[in-house]
């Protein structure tokens, strides 16, 4: 790839997406199927509303925070695809920020845009913008949150992370790795941040070696841990976090009321999906959604996923990225919904991981790509039959969505396997993918 540079790369996909939001405007207007996300039209009809000085949650099935209709309010008077131009840019700055990040971890130039391409070429990715879907706003924030992180900015990582989490609910879930990392995050005579207490490593080992004494004593070196993560960076990330989140809530309850915290906020918290999705859950859903659910199968739901969670967080927590990248994935295997829009939740943070993987392309990538795409495949076809031919196939497409679960356990394990741990602090600044290399 030696003919290939970063500026290629960002110029290349930005004149693809470009391509793509004029080709999206003339399969409208000529074709029956719409190349168009029907979530785009909710965000622009809202965004029309908050032109007109009304409230964007008169559009009904708008559940999002009012930041993101403000943010297409240029689609009223500029132009209909604003909002595609706009999350294509996030797009391309996703891929901006990925090199940044990998670069900063010491990673050679080859396979720094390798890592580039897997996101800016990734069919998955680059309609997903083009579409007229948002998520590559929160990616983009989140890659600037682990950039901040990085380079000791706290300040500026608890705000945007404030705002990330208004903006879309489920960053929530990166709260305690980030503060974890926060925790241990000193800064050396060289104003570079480094590594200056136990690591969550650390500790698991040092619990695991007492288990023969008394329980008390390792409750009591978690207590010590917990007592350890408390510090002027973890304290500050906090208070102006959770700040940033409550005072947007705050305004916006004030300008629109109950309506903004049961539309944007409280619906996320309790959504129970009867439609046909990804989720092991839907069947279940589906059959009592009118019945309503007991506490019992609210918990038989969520545990399964808080386990998974603290177990991935306090096992890789230290190595920032990967751990990021395993809890999505694992969050949206487990969720009680789950749409195709929410691969790319984990699909930003995969390249972040990509040099630190023994795994080859020719075999077990190639295995793990063909299982996850047969088993996404096996899926829409049933989903094909129920929602356009009116077959009666939901126990089929449950089964399917079981096997795709085990689709998803396998790839995540795999990846596991074969991931070479590296803290994204290590004592001398910005070695780490050499250090990881050499003590191979």
């Amino acid at each position: 790839m030696e003919w290939i540079t970063l500026r290629s790369l960002m110029l290349s996909s930005a004149v693809l997406r470009l391509f793509l939001v004029a080709y999206g405007e003339w399969q409208d207007a000529h074709m029956e199927v719409r190349y168009t996300d029907v979530d785009y039209l909710v965000f622009s009809d809202a965004a029309a509303l908050v032109a007109a000085g009304r409230s964007p949650f008169e559009r009904s099935t708008y559940r999002y925070s009012p930041l993101l209709a403000f943010l297409l309010v240029p689609n009223s008077f500029l132009h209909p695809s604003w909002g595609k131009i706009l999350f294509s840019a996030a797009d391309l700055l996703v891929g901006l920020f990925v090199d940044t990040i990998i670069k900063l971890r010491g990673v050679p130039e080859n396979l720094r845009l390798w890592s580039v391409a897997a996101w800016l070429f990734n069919p998955f990715t680059f309609t997903i913008g083009t579409r007229g879907n948002c998520e590559p706003i929160v990616c983009a924030v989140i890659l600037w949150i682990i950039l901040c992180v990085m380079n000791g900015k706290v300040i500026q990582a608890a705000f945007w992370y404030g705002l990330i989490v208004h903006f879309r609910i489920y960053p929530i879930i990166y709260s305690l790795p980030l503060i974890i990392v926060l925790s241990k995050q000193g800064i050396d005579s060289s104003g570079k941040p480094n590594l200056t207490q136990w690591s969550s490593q650390q500790h698991i080992l040092y619990c695991n070696s007492r288990a023969s004494s008394k329980a008390s004593n390792c409750w009591s070196s978690l207590w010590l841990f917990l007592r350890g993560i408390l510090s002027w960076n973890t304290i500050a990330f906090g208070l102006l976090s959770a700040t940033i989140f409550f005072l947007l809530t705050i305004g916006f309850f004030y300008l629109y009321g109950s309506e903004f915290l049961n539309e944007a906020l409280l619906y996320h918290l309790t959504r129970t999906d009867p439609r046909h999705n990804f989720s092991i859950y839907f069947y279940h859903v589906y059959l009592h959604h009118q019945l309503g659910f007991s506490v019992y199968e609210k918990l038989a739901s969520f545990l399964p996923q808080l386990i998974v969670q603290l177990a991935l967080i306090f096992s890789f927590a230290d190595d920032l990225s990967f751990c990021l990248f395993v809890q999505t994935v694992a969050f949206v295997a487990f969720n009680k919904v789950i749409t195709a829009q929410y691969f790319v939740w984990f699909f930003c943070l995969l390249p972040l991981i990509l040099p630190w993987t023994s795994m080859k392309m020719k075999w077990k990538g190639f295995i793990c790509i063909t299982v996850w795409m047969t088993s996404q495949m096996h899926w829409l076809m049933w989903a094909y039959l129920l929602e356009f031919k009116g077959k009666n196939v939901f126990i089929q497409l449950w089964v399917a969505s079981l096997l795709f679960l085990a689709a998803n356990t396998f790839v995540l394990l795999t990846i596991i396997r074969h991931h070479k741990y590296s803290p994204i602090f290590m004592p001398s600044a910005t070695s780490n993918y050499t250090d990881t290399k050499k003590s191979e």
